[in-house]
């Protein structure tokens, strides 16, 4: 394991811990105060005022975004957010949900930090928003668009959730494997070499640019990018309210997994190398953003199948065709091809 991804391990272990994160419980509190602790350690500049804390209050609860600021090199310039959030959902470590995607942006804003962009990455920790809180007046991200985003805005948002497990082929889509013998194996997934690198990405159609920004980001070396359009998976996280208001994105997950907001999503079922990867992907994406520009856009949606297939036959190379086969596909030539191949991953649950 190399020092990148011992250093978010040993982040996520620290958040992680078995008494969870959820809203107004001391494992929240120290959450904060542990996260509070990172901000001044990394030397984050604050958003906007002198603390890192923007509290808000609905429905007699007090809540608390964590923002801070990597000053870039013209701060005239609007500034690229990079956002997760920090709440658990049950009292449990809830490492993949969403411990991974803090410790990547903490990562992330230090090496900002070390060689800054061009403009300031705004590092956002969002309060509550797990249920019930989720799509709600108390989301940490709705608030902090309705209510604590200063001006000029975001130039564009890289929102992450679910960012820390290896994807798993349910038993059963594997040729020879004896479910019908042995149903129990009907509800189990296996990690397959390559695939388990997979992480998909929504956001591209949010602006006619995003495109070729994703495209000409360096893949790190073992990682798997999958782009499909947002309307597949639907607003799952915090990008939602920065869709809805036009703001271009880009949403980065591993999907859903067998224990997602469950007692057993634990630090130690996280693959760490690949998480370092994911950050060194999001580093770049970011810094790309960062020195272009993204001039406003009527359209509500590019369609960006051409970019989708053009990435997916890059990152599978020679395992393309085969990928395809095992998902019972022969082709992938434009949207309607995309569209049957998202449903057929959405229906073995990622």
């Amino acid at each position: 394991m190399n020092t990148a991804a011992r250093n978010l391990k040993q982040l996520v272990y620290s958040l992680a811990l078995p008494h969870g994160r959820m809203v107004g419980t001391k494992g929240h509190a120290d959450a904060k105060a542990f996260l509070l602790d990172q901000f001044k350690t990394r030397r984050f500049a604050p958003y906007p005022e002198e603390s890192f804390e923007i509290p808000y209050t609905r429905d007699q609860v007090r809540f608390t975004n964590l923002i801070g600021v990597v000053p870039g090199r013209n701060r005239r310039k609007k500034p690229v957010l990079i956002g997760a959030h920090y709440d658990s959902v049950i009292d449990a470590p809830c490492a993949d949900d969403n411990a991974a995607a803090v410790a990547i942006a903490l990562g992330v804003g230090s090496r900002l930090m070390e060689s800054p962009p061009e403009r300031d990455t705004i590092i956002a920790i969002f309060d509550a928003e797990e249920p019930p809180h989720y799509e709600t007046g108390s989301m940490g991200s709705i608030r902090f668009y309705a209510d604590q985003m200063q001006p000029p805005g975001v130039h564009a948002a890289v929102i992450m959730d679910l960012v820390g497990h290896d994807i798993e082929v349910p038993v059963s889509l594997i040729p020879g494997t004896p479910v019908n013998r042995f149903p129990s194996l009907q509800s189990q997934g296996i990690p397959i070499p390559r695939l388990r690198n997979l992480l998909f990405m929504t956001g591209a159609e949010s602006h006619p640019a995003l495109g070729s920004i994703v495209e000409s980001t360096l893949i790190p070396s073992g990682l798997l990018p999958m782009l499909t359009p947002n309307r597949n998976v639907g607003d799952m996280s915090d990008h939602g309210v920065f869709r809805r208001n036009g703001v271009p994105y880009l949403f980065l997950s591993c999907g859903r997994w067998q224990h997602y907001h469950a007692p057993t999503d634990t630090p130690d079922r996280l693959n760490y190398a690949k998480v370092a990867r994911i950050a060194k992907y999001v580093e770049g994406l970011v810094r790309i953003l960062s020195e272009s520009e993204l001039p406003e856009s009527s359209a509500d949606e590019t369609d960006t199948a051409e970019v989708e297939i053009r990435y997916l036959k890059k990152v599978f190379g020679p395992f393309f065709s085969v990928g395809l086969r095992m998902i019972g596909m022969d082709r992938l030539e434009g949207r309607d091809d995309l569209d049957e191949l998202a449903g057929k991953l959405l229906q073995m649950g990622l």
